[in-house]
C-alpha cells in the first residue's frame, strides 16, 4: 500500500511567539464580554441550523426535513378521497343435497368483493372500475376514517371500465384532477387504493410508488378486468388486487390515471400496471353524470381481424377497412373497404388497437379527420362522428326484461351480423342473462317455427308461444346460430 505523506511545512508545529500569545487571549476576553447577556451592550446572535457532522449523530429537525418529499406532499393531497368500494353479489349455486331432502330452496350464494375509487365532487360523486361492481347487488363505500355509505350505480361503461357512484355525503375531500396527454415517460407515479382490502386491517389506503413507464399500451393479452384496454398508460407502481378503480397521481398530486388492470401470469404486481388516462375519464364521467350512459360514438366502418398467431404480428398488420355501413359517417366521406386507415385526428394508426383507442376518445358530433392509403396514394378524409344506429332506432320491450331492435343494414353491417333479418338484443336483465342465456348483441332469428322479421314480431311470438308451453328461440351469436328454450311465468 502507498502512503502519501504531508508535506514538512504541513507536518510540522509552528510555534507561536509571545506577542501573537498576547493578542490571541486580549481577543478572547473581549468575545466573551461581547457574549454576556447581563451586559447592557450586548447582542443576541441567532445560531445556525445544527448540521450533521461525519460519523456523528444527525439533528432530529435534519431528519424531518429529509423525510418531506415531493411524493409525500401528494400523497397527503389526495389520500383523503380515496375509498374502499365494497360489493356484494348474488350467485347461482346448484342446491346442497342436504338443502334439497330438507327442503331446502335457497340455491344461491353471497359473495364479497372489493376495490377501490375516488370522490370526484364533493357532494358523493365517485369514480371506480365498471368490473369492480359487476354483477353486484349491493355497493357500499368505506371512508379514510372508516365511515361507511350505501351507493347507488350513477352510470356504467363496460368498454372503457369505468363506473361511476353516488353517496348520500357532503363536503367530502376532492382528489384534484390532472391531465394526461403531456405524460413524461419516466415522471413519478403513485398508485393509492387498497389491496387486498381489509385484509390489511383498516380502511387507511395505502401507496405504491414507480414511473410511468409507457403511455398509449394496447393490452393484447391477458388482464385483469374486462373492458377494451387501449391507449393505456403503464406503470410500474404495485398494483395488486384491491387497487382496482383508485387513483394513479403525479408528483403534483393529480390524479392522471385510474389503475384498472395488471398484466400478471401469477395474479400478483410483477411491475406491469396499467391505467385509464384522467382526459379519458372527465369525459366520460361528465356523460355518466348527465345522460347515466355513455353515448357511443360510432363512424361505420369495421377493420378486418387480423390473422395473426401472437401480439406482436398485431401490432403491426395494419387497419384495413373490411366493411362500411350502408349511410353512415364513413360511408358519406367516401371510405371503401380495403382501404388502410394510416391516421386519425394527429394520432397515427398501425393497427386495429390504435384505431379503437382513437374512437374511444370521441364524442357524438365531433368531426374526425382520417388519412387513408388507396392504391399507392394517400387520401385524407373527415368523418362526422354520430350516434350508434340502434342509439336512435325504435325499441320493443319484452316481458319487461328485454329490449328489442329491429335488425337494419346498418346495423348489420357494423356489428358483423350474418342473418338478413332478426331482432337485436339492445338490453337484457340478469335474470334473462343468467336463466336464459340471452345477452346484449344477440340476434334473435327464430322464435318456435315464426320467421322474425322484426323486433314487434319477436315479441309476438314469444308471448303467443308462451301461452301455449316451452319458447324455443334460436339465436345468432358472433356469426353462429344457438338455440334456448323457456318458459313464461
Amino acid at each position: 500500500m502507498t502512503h502519501v505523506s504531508a508535506p514538512p511545512a504541513v507536518r510540522r508545529s509552528a510555534r507561536p511567539s509571545r506577542t501573537t500569545l498576547v493578542a490571541l487571549v486580549a481577543l478572547a476576553l473581549v468575545g466573551c464580554e461581547g457574549a454576556n447577556p447581563s451586559d447592557s451592550g450586548a447582542q443576541t446572535r441567532t445560531l445556525p441550523p445544527a448540521r450533521p457532522t461525519p460519523g456523528g449523530p444527525v439533528p432530529a429537525q435534519v431528519v424531518d426535513a429529509s423525510r418531506r418529499t415531493a411524493i409525500t406532499t401528494a400523497v397527503e393531497r389526495v389520500a383523503p378521497a380515496v375509498v374502499t368500494v365494497q360489493t356484494e353479489t348474488v350467485e347461482r349455486v346448484p342446491m346442497d343435497v342436504f338443502e334439497y331432502f330438507t327442503g331446502g330452496r335457497t340455491g344461491q350464494r353471497r359473495n364479497a368483493g372489493i376495490g377501490s375509487g375516488f370522490v370526484v365532487r364533493n357532494d358523493g360523486v365517485i369514480v371506480t372500475n365498471a368490473h369492480v361492481i359487476s354483477g353486484a347487488a349491493k355497493v357500499s363505500v368505506a371512508m379514510r376514517d372508516g365511515t361507511m355509505y350505501d351507493a347507488t350505480v350513477v352510470g356504467v361503461d363496460e368498454a372503457n371500465d369505468l363506473a361511476v357512484l353516488r353517496i348520500k355525503a357532503k363536503d367530502l375531500p376532492v382528489a384534484p384532477l390532472g391531465r394526461s396527454g403531456d405524460l413524461i415517460v419516466g415522471e413519478w407515479t403513485i398508485a393509492i387504493g387498497n389491496p387486498f382490502g381489509f385484509v390489511l386491517g383498516n380502511s387507511e389506503p395505502s401507496v405504491s410508488v414507480g414511473v410511468v413507464s409507457a403511455v398509449g399500451r394496447n393490452l393484447a393479452g391477458r388482464a385483469e378486468g374486462g373492458g377494451m384496454y387501449v391507449d393505456m398508460i403503464q406503470t410500474d407502481a404495485a398494483i395488486n388486487p384491491g387497487n382496482s378503480g383508485g387513483p394513479l397521481v403525479n408528483a403534483t398530486g393529480e390524479v392522471i390515471g385510474v389503475n384498472s388492470s395488471i398484466y400478471s401470469p401469477s395474479g400478483g404486481s410483477i411491475g406491469l400496471g396499467f391505467a385509464i388516462p384522467i382526459d379519458r375519464t372527465k369525459r366520460i364521467v361528465e356523460d355518466l353524470l348527465e345522460h347515466g350512459s355513455v353515448r357511443q360514438p360510432w363512424v361505420g366502418l369495421r377493420l378486418q381481424t387480423p390473422q395473426v398467431q401472437n401480439a406482436r404480428e398485431a401490432a403491426s398488420v395494419g387497419a384495413i377497412v373490411a366493411r362500411v355501413a350502408p349511410g353512415s359517417p364513413a360511408d358519406k366521406a367516401g371510405v371503401r373497404p380495403g382501404d388502410q386507415v394510416v391516421g386519425a385526428g394527429t394520432r397515427a394508426v398501425r393497427n386495429p388497437f390504435d384505431w379503437e383507442a382513437r374512437l374511444l376518445d370521441l364524442r357524438v358530433g365531433e368531426s374526425l379527420p382520417v388519412t387513408l392509403r388507396r392504391g399507392g396514394r394517400e387520401v385524407r378524409v373527415t368523418l362526422q362522428v354520430a350516434d350508434a344506429p340502434e342509439v336512435s332506432a325504435q325499441k320493443v320491450t319484452v316481458l319487461r326484461e328485454l329490449q328489442l331492435i329491429t335488425l337494419t343494414d346498418a346495423i348489420r353491417q357494423e356489428r358483423g351480423v350474418a342473418s338478413a333479418v332478426g331482432a337485436l338484443v339492445y338490453k337484457v336483465s340478469d335474470r334473462i342473462r343468467d336463466e336464459i342465456g340471452l345477452q346484449e348483441g344477440d340476434v334473435i332469428a327464430q322464435v318456435g317455427n315464426t320467421r322474425i322479421a322484426s323486433a314487434e314480431v319477436a315479441s309476438q311470438a314469444i308471448e303467443s308461444y308462451g301461452a301455449r308451453g316451452a319458447v324455443l328461440l334460436v339465436f345468432e351469436r358472433n356469426r353462429q346460430y344457438l338455440q334456448t328454450s323457456f318458459y313464461l311465468r
